[in-house]
């Protein structure tokens, strides 16, 4: 589509004015409403983008957990298994990512360039209020690619060692970084996985329990939420899991992780039992 030249700004006689309308600027200088957006056979085909799914944080008694599934879409379809949605962010912080992959990966990469860069100039890393400052901007930078549909709305958490206690931020589309007390979901699954973290959440828990919450809210949203991964036991293929605290970004392992599963599988079945026995004893 070519977008018609105006070498002036249009005017108008009395009672003509739109006012601060755009859309009746437009209609008034007999400009289609639709002016500047990309086509449907160009720009705007979107359908065979990737994109990632659900994130979670929540704080613990010691710092934060950060997890996402591995899961990214391209309209109904798996584009990619093993996709990674939670990165370091200097040495005491994290980023998790959701929406579009590519503009969410590169917005990541340029994230840890500029910490990086300010940590070399100012000889001392930029603060968690900082960080996450600089972190709304960027994401405000993209809102011309989000309203095409490009989204990326980060979840971004980390140890405030100012304030020795872990902090957890949550962003909207145009910018807007709002701090969380307790817990965060992003992305497709966020619905489900958000009312997990919400139902089993207690202050003051341990980094070992907010790790199996965060865990079993990404199993529940993918049994939900077709766009959410759940675990991948024939692939080997797992959520990725960080604990951040006073000593730093730390990542779990995934044969951690597997154990992780494979014990919320085993409670889950043994639930299930139960609750058959219990059904089956009423009945006769």
């Amino acid at each position: 589509m070519s977008l018609p030249l105006l070498r002036s700004l249009p005017t108008f006689g009395a009672g003509e004015d739109p006012g601060p309308s755009f859309t009746g600027l437009l209609a008034a200088a007999g400009l289609p409403a639709d002016i500047g957006r990309p086509d449907a056979a160009g720009q705007g085909d979107l359908s065979g983008v990737a994109h990632g799914t659900t994130v979670v944080a929540l704080r613990h008694r010691d710092g934060v957990v950060m997890a996402g599934d591995r899961r990214a879409t391209a309209g109904n379809l798996i584009s990619h298994r093993s996709i990674e949605k939670v990165y370091p962010a200097g040495r005491h912080a994290g980023v998790a990512i959701a929406g579009a992959a590519g503009p969410s990966m590169e917005m990541v990469r340029l994230f840890q360039l500029q910490l990086e860069h300010y940590e070399k100039v100012e000889g001392q890393p930029l603060s968690l209020d900082g960080q996450a400052n600089q972190l709304s901007q960027m994401v405000r930078a993209n809102l011309t690619s989000a309203l095409r549909g490009l989204l990326v709305v980060p979840l971004f958490a980390g140890w405030d060692e100012r304030r020795q206690c872990g902090r957890l931020f949550q962003y909207d589309v145009t910018g807007g970084r709002y701090e969380e007390q307790d817990y965060a979901a992003g992305g497709s699954g966020s619905l489900h996985a958000g009312t997990v973290v919400k139902l089993g959440f207690r202050p003051g828990l341990e980094p070992a329990a907010a790790a199996d919450l965060a865990i079993s809210a990404l199993f529940q949203a993918a049994d939900e939420d077709s766009a959410t991964g759940g675990p991948d036991l024939v692939r080997g293929i797992f959520p990725v899991v960080v604990n951040i605290d006073a000593d730093g970004y730390r990542r779990l392992e995934d044969p951690q992780v597997e154990e992780r599963f494979r014990a919320l599988l085993a409670a889950l079945d043994a639930d299930g039992g139960a609750a058959q026995s219990e059904g089956g004893s009423g009945g006769g």
